[in-house]
């Protein structure tokens, strides 16, 4: 029965968990007799009055219930702490701490963003007032989001805090690490209200919205970033609307292309439409893989001799079937009248 209970509410669940689900009394009892109580820390349920906690079976998984009647599955950060996504590369003050440039990313790859576990919060709903893409010369990795100074910033998914410090040109910055190895970054804050470490959900207050940093005045700069390359966070929440595009976004190698913004999709959420820009992309590097291909085999068939006591250019010639003549031209600066030093190393084909 419990297993049972845990598999329709959990499946049943709409995507966002952000909104709570309204429950009675009765059904309140129903679930304290179905699951056991187990407390879980303040920090699982950030900003929330809950009256009881519910274990569900799954360490991982808890059910909170709320003062107002409502509830909502969580998962508890001390499950997912130790997991790879929150160790390595974990730094909370280099903005990329990543050794790696977006080259090294497959062409294309998918990565869930929300499921009936993991929330979503729009930032703000509102059109865009700066986008992704080279500005006054200058790269600009995300967007700015008209933002009244002093207004709450929320997460817009479940994660960890990277970093809450005063960066450069960022102002006040937030940034979030979440489980599927998205980042996402707040910048130019007024006023900054968790710390790194700290866990939390959807729609939790982060932030203030400011002008700090690099700014003209009040907005919030918001990145989505992936292993520490950026691409225009347009591809997955549509600002006008406060939608998230894909609950599996599925990512190309050109996003991550400075002059690459977001392009409306002409087929389903499954087969995303493929541009020119893309074409051309994956074929210059495939072009350049060919050409490191080439270069290291041509590498590794090449020979080397070392000068010893008593060798000739003809004599060393004659040993590997080719002329003087080729060997002077593989070897700059080297002519037939050159004396040979001992130890130095000559190329022969």
């Amino acid at each position: 029965m419990k297993r049972f209970l845990l598999f329709l509410l959990t499946f049943l669940l709409p995507v966002s968990l952000l909104a709570q689900e309204k429950v009675d009394t009765t059904a309140v009892d129903s679930l304290r007799h179905v699951f056991g109580r187990e407390q879980v820390s303040p920090t699982t349920v950030r900003g929330s009055d809950y009256a009881d906690t519910l274990d569900t079976g799954n360490p991982s998984v808890k059910v909170v219930l709320y003062d107002n009647g409502t509830y909502r599955f969580v998962k508890d950060p001390s499950a997912v702490a130790d997991t790879t996504v929150f160790t390595q590369f974990w730094d909370t003050r280099n903005v990329n701490p990543y050794k790696e440039s977006p080259s090294s990313l497959p062409d294309q790859f998918s990565i869930w963003i929300v499921d009936t576990l993991d929330s979503y919060c729009c930032p703000n709903q509102v059109t865009p007032r700066s986008k992704f893409g080279y500005r006054h010369g200058r790269r600009h990795q995300g967007i700015d989001l008209p933002y009244p100074k002093g207004t709450p910033v929320p997460a817009a998914f479940d994660g960890k805090v990277r970093i809450s410090d005063y960066v450069g040109g960022y102002g006040n910055l937030v940034v979030i690490r979440h489980a599927n190895g998205l980042e996402t970054f707040y910048g130019h804050l007024a006023e900054r209200k968790v710390n790194s470490g700290d866990w939390v959900s959807a729609g939790d207050i982060i932030g203030l919205g400011g002008s700090t940093g690099r700014s003209t005045g009040p907005h919030l700069h918001f990145e989505t970033r992936y292993h520490g390359a950026a691409f225009d966070p347009s591809w997955l929440i549509d600002f006008e609307t406060g939608t998230l595009r894909h609950r599996l976004l599925k990512v190309r190698s050109w996003y991550f292309n400075p002059n690459q913004r977001y392009v409306q999709d002409v087929d389903d959420e499954d087969e995303i439409f493929r541009t020119d820009e893309e074409d051309r992309l994956l074929a210059e590097k495939k072009a350049k893989e060919e050409a490191a291909a080439r270069a290291k085999a041509e590498a590794a068939a090449q020979k080397y001799h070392t000068i010893r006591n008593g060798d000739t250019l003809s004599g060393i010639a004659k040993k590997y079937h080719t002329t003087v003549k080729r060997i002077c031209q593989l070897n700059p600066g080297l002519t037939e009248k050159t004396v040979l030093r001992v130890g130095r190393r000559i190329r022969v084909n």
